[in-house]
């Protein structure tokens, strides 16, 4: 049984923790070796085969126009207000040598020439699309190759340019582009450290003593380390996406400083019996061990369920993603319990600056007080149990009002609109921002995010003079760049500027328009195709196909949850609760991330300084991540739960006392996750922002209103009811890993007691 090889397995690392921590410190040094010998570069791929904007990707790599590469743009403007390009050549002079130096960086395949379109004449220069109407602003763009070529250092090097030819041109120089979407420093690692500075608070508060405090911040760390060196090597391997780093850094360090947080919380009562600590450890890991490989487990595979998108990028960053909490549960249950067993009888008293700690808690406002439990040998907290109680007497009022506050919360998802959130939401001080602001006011919002239409004429000399006419005659396109023919292939391509920013829901609506009336009306019935591509255009694709794809994912996570749970607690009402609630706290999260990203509620808070549309594929993710999460909690509540009611046999006071008993720490456990989530809230990056706040609001949802309201409501309504389940359903299911009749007795001791669940 699970629960006996846990007990082995955590009793066997508490007698030997130097052995394990020296494993441990093994396993990180050669994770990060192997990191730096074989690891890759986090890349953004957005293949996705059968999509339209693939199959234009395919036609430009076909034609070799080098299109297919990273890009930049440098964009200009002359100092003095009054100077224009047209008619100052002191500043055309500047432009000419901007755009010399710019080419002549390492792995720059070509740039646009506006003073050379200006020496041909202004009108020249305005059409290509290269200097604005007024002559104010002029765009240098530079084309690289693929990023599996690049680095960081070009980056680095273009930067390094424009810092120098600041001082020495009479220019405003900004950039923006492709490459500083890929190569600019992600916003994970001081959102990291903040997480870990606040998570050791809330940890200190909750247990009084700074070594408590300390071991699971240093488990987290541990595990952070290998989980995240491995993902650098699956990044040598395949393309791991840029964000997943970041996810995996911030759902990594909230898992797994949560479940370090419920097995200490079990050891320490253990202690408080009188217990050895090398085997109060390991019954800790039997007992609360198995909730978290069970919650690990159930978190991975909702995280791996991301394939059914068919989704290449959210495929692989899930598989990151799920690497670092597999780390995070092995390391739960042989790590910690290492730490556990060398701290020794340390952790059962809190020490001088301990006592501080439990003075500042018994300051807090609505502190609870704690008593002992003389038969559990617990630390019971009579205000939680009183509370419990009040909400088991009323459970009708509660039910209803916490249902209907999450429902009204949820609400704004009806008006969810999935898009690409554009260099236009950056903050000001970032140069992309004020390159994006400079290219709308001298060329309109859509030259931030051109579409690329790949056409192969198949021999029909007419179709491309009829394609460039019908796309320059759609509403939603503000001009078209000359055509580029490759000679070689027959295939042409053309760059078209929509009227509208990239993130705007006109410019998908002109995708849609183009690809289903425009393009097939111009090419007609003959063997010609066209296909339109580009950042915006794979964006839409992307996001409808995870819309489509949404609804299957969402009822294979519902149906797997269902049935580990019901495995689990040997119960059909107890999961299909645990499901519908599961499903209301993430509502809600979504909700409140509409509230704010979409219509601007609060979003100054975070430092949102424009709305944005939710990006495409983060509402899977989030509820992979999220369904997966919130079953944590309710796996180590009704863990406890079920282990007071097979002991009782009373429903009632199975629930006050099961939640009572786990209240403090999933509360504590859940400010952790909120403080973590949050520090990732506040970074620049609109996509990580989403995350955070997402991730946070669900999680703080979830660990007050859901489990200590709504879950103690609804099981006492359902009374007995919440444990039935058919005999002959019974007698077909596996003993499942927590809350069956004997685990209590294989991690205590104890003798077990009747079946009371089908009586």
């Amino acid at each position: 049984m699970l629960s006996k090889a846990l007990l082995r397995l955590g009793t066997s690392a508490a007698r030997h923790p130097w052995r394990v921590i020296a494993a441990w410190l093994v396993a990180a040094t050669l994770a990060v070796l192997a990191a730096v010998a074989f690891g890759g570069r986090n890349v953004d791929s957005m293949t996705v085969p059968g999509l339209d904007s693939q199959r234009a990707a395919e036609l430009i790599e076909r034609a070799g126009t080098g299109q297919e590469g990273m890009t930049a743009q440098v964009v200009v403007t002359p100092l003095d207000g009054a100077a224009t390009f047209f008619d100052h050549d002191s500043a055309r002079t500047a432009l000419t040598r901007l755009r010399t130096e710019v080419k002549r960086l390492p792995h720059v395949l070509g740039t646009s020439d506006p003073a050379g379109a200006l020496d041909a004449g202004g009108d020249t220069a305005v059409r290509g699309g290269l200097v604005s109407v007024d002559g104010r602003i002029a765009v240098v763009r530079v084309q690289y190759p693929d990023q599996s070529r690049l680095s960081a250092e070009d980056l680095d090097a273009l930067v390094r340019l424009g810092d120098r030819l600041r001082a020495e041109l009479p220019l405003r120089i900004e950039m923006g582009g492709s490459l500083f979407y890929a190569f600019s420093d992600p916003d994970g690692g001081a959102s990291e450290l903040i997480g870990l500075l606040a998570a050791a608070a809330i940890l200190f508060l909750a247990f009084g003593s700074l070594v408590a405090a300390a071991l699971p911040i240093g488990m987290a760390v541990f595990g952070l380390t290998v989980g995240v060196a491995t993902m650098t090597v699956l990044a040598g391997v395949t393309d791991v996406p840029t964000f997943a780093p970041v996810l995996g850094g911030m759902v990594g360090l909230g898992v797994g400083i949560d479940y370090a947080l419920f097995v200490l919380a079990r050891h320490r009562e253990y202690l408080a019996r009188g217990l050895d600590p090398r085997e109060a450890a390991g019954r800790a890991v039997a007992t609360a061990g198995r909730p978290v490989v069970f919650a690990g487990g159930t978190v991975v595979v909702s995280i791996l369920g991301l394939a059914v998108a068919n989704v290449p990028f959210m495929t692989v960053g899930g598989l990151a993603v799920s690497i670092v909490v597999l780390t995070m549960v092995v390391a739960s249950v042989t790590l910690l319990p290492a730490f556990l067993g060398a701290a020794g009888p340390r952790l059962a008293r809190a020490g001088r600056i301990g006592r501080i700690g439990r003075a500042l808690q018994s300051r807090t406002p609505g502190r609870l007080a704690r008593r002992r439990d003389p038969a559990a040998g617990a630390a019971h907290a009579t205000g939680w149990r009183r509370w419990i109680g009040h909400v088991s007497r009323h459970p009708v009022p509660y039910a209803v009002g916490a249902a209907g506050l999450l429902l009204t919360a949820t609400l704004p998802v009806l008006g969810l609109r999935v898009g690409l959130p554009d260099d236009g939401s950056l903050p000001h001080s970032r140069t992309e921002r004020r390159a994006y602001d400079l290219v709308a006011e001298g060329f309109g919002p859509g030259s931030n995010g051109p579409l690329v239409i790949a056409a192969d004429p198949a021999g029909d000399p007419g179709v491309l003079d009829r394609l460039v006419a019908a796309v320059a005659a759609d509403p939603g396109i503000a001009s078209v760049a000359p055509t580029h023919l490759d000679r070689a292939t027959g295939i042409a391509t053309l760059v078209v500027f929509p009227t509208t920013s990239p993130q705007d829901k006109a410019t998908a609506d002109t995708i849609a328009r183009l690809r289903t009336d425009v393009l097939p009306t111009a090419i007609g019935h003959g063997p010609a195709r066209a296909h339109v591509g580009g950042a915006a255009a794979s964006l839409s694709d992307v996001g409808r196909r995870t819309s489509q794809r949404l609804p299957v994912f969402v009822a294979a996570v519902l149906a797997m949850s269902f049935l580990l749970l019901m495995l689990a607690f040997r119960s059909i009402l107890v999961p299909l609760k645990a499901v519908l609630l599961n499903l209301l706290s993430i509502g809600a999260a979504y909700g409140i991330m509409v509230a704010v990203f979409q219509w601007g509620w609060g979003g100054a808070l975070i430092g949102l300084e424009a709305t944005v549309p939710i990006v495409s594929f983060i509402p899977m993710f989030l509820f992979a991540i999220l369904f997966g999460l919130s079953m944590d909690y309710e796996v180590f509540l009704l863990s406890r739960v079920r282990e007071e009611y097979l002991r009782t046999g009373d429903n009632g006071t199975a629930i006050v006392e099961g939640v009572s008993r786990t209240a403090r720490i999933i509360t504590s456990a859940a400010l952790i996750m909120v403080a973590v989530f949050l520090s990732f809230a506040v970074a620049e990056d609109p996509s990580t922002k989403m995350f955070g706040l997402g991730l946070a609001t669900a999680i703080f949802v979830d660990a007050t209103v859901v489990r200590m309201v709504l879950v103690p409501a609804t099981m006492t309504l359902l009374g007995r009811t919440n444990w039935w389940l058919p005999r002959w359903l019974d007698r077909m299911l596996p003993r499942g890993p927590v809350g069956t009749d004997d685990t209590d007795a294989e991690s205590t001791g104890e003798a077990p007691r009747p079946r009371l669940a089908d009586r």
